[in-house]
């Protein structure tokens, strides 16, 4: 659409007529020789002197341009812009960390898939359900976090899925150690994300244990992810119903995401329930958010500037040619009156 910056400029159009007819007209004398024989020199050279002052007078051209040239430079100070289409681009809705449990007991091979009636470990059914997840996510910043023993980053925050799928089959039971640190792995999400610009921080933790080896207790270590506002969904799989260090304490997970204002879910031994998990985490969170960057614009001041003084210029131009053809007119016929004259 065409616009102007300064359409308050246009308040200036009346502008010329208001000082024609308010100010007083401008007169100027200035100092002469007497001449005795004026007159006989204005008999030679043929012209016929005008009484008293002197008043310039326009001719109509001057009086159709001159208006028409006051309208083109406030036309250009009020600056004409053409201003395009807007240019957006898709920004990350949220930062999106994954953080799995890499421990000894994700080998139990308790997952079956119900359309092939596969069984496999819960590492593998994990792995293909992720993947899944991650395609679909196309807007969002994805990092992986692996834990055992501790909390390892796997993968940065990034757009860039395919690596992260490459990182996410090179997961290896156990390459975080036996155990499980729950909180360290909210921990270190936290310090992942914390200085991201994100609107949005999302951290989804997988576990199939209970905490045994943190620094941190899971339980502080949500406070502090909600005092960053980052939400915390849970996911535990496996057995809760199994005792030892590989029972899934769902009721911890359920504080973690309680904490955080996330939620907490349960998959059992099939890999459809798992990936039911997904479907939902995948629903609640937002789609993706576009953003207007900027609309560009176009300057045009410069053609009512160029057509005024293109204008302005021509006429001078045809003024001065048509003074060097009067001119030798003029000379030829005063010649011929003083030749006659003699």
């Amino acid at each position: 659409m065409w616009k102007f910056d300064f359409p308050w400029m246009f308040l200036l159009l009346p502008l010329p007529a208001l000082v024609w007819w308010l100010a007083p007209g401008y007169r100027t004398t200035s100092k002469a020789v007497r001449m005795p024989f004026f007159q006989e020199m204005a008999d030679a050279a043929g012209e016929k002197p005008a009484p008293g002052g002197v008043r310039l007078r326009r001719n109509g051209l001057q009086r159709i341009l001159m208006p028409l040239l006051w309208a083109l430079l406030v036309a250009a100070a009020a600056k004409p812009v053409y201003v395009e289409a807007p240019i957006t681009r898709e920004e990350p809705a949220r930062d999106l960390m994954l953080a799995i449990d890499l421990s000894q007991s994700m080998s139990a091979r308790d997952f079956v898939s119900a359309a092939t009636g596969e069984r496999m470990d819960r590492l593998t059914a994990v792995r293909r359900v992720v993947a899944d997840f991650i395609a679909k996510r196309k807007s969002d910043r994805i990092g992986l976090i692996v834990f055992g023993d501790a909390a390892y980053p796997q993968a940065p925050l990034t757009l860039d899925h395919d690596s992260v799928l490459i990182l996410l089959d090179q997961m290896q039971i156990g390459m975080a150690g036996p155990r499980t640190a729950i909180g360290d792995a909210v921990g270190l999400s936290v310090k992942l994300m914390d200085k991201t610009p994100a609107p949005e921080k999302v951290l989804i933790l997988l576990t199939d244990g209970n905490d045994t080896a943190s620094a941190i207790p899971p339980q502080r270590a949500a406070e502090i992810a909600k005092d960053h506002r980052i939400v915390v969904h849970t996911i535990g799989i496996g057995d809760p119903e199994t005792t030892g260090e590989d029972k899934v304490d769902l009721d911890a997970l359920k504080r973690i995401s309680d904490a955080t204002g996330g939620r907490s879910f349960h998959a059992l031994g099939r890999q459809e329930d798992l990936a039911a998990v997904y479907t939902t985490l995948d629903r609640i969170t937002p789609d993706k958010v576009k953003r207007e960057v900027y609309r560009p614009q176009r300057d045009y001041f410069w053609i009512p500037l160029a057509l005024a003084l293109s204008l302005l210029t021509a006429y001078h131009v045809v003024a001065w040619l048509i003074a060097m053809l009067r001119a030798p007119r003029r000379g030829r016929a005063n010649f011929g009156e003083a030749t006659h004259g003699n």
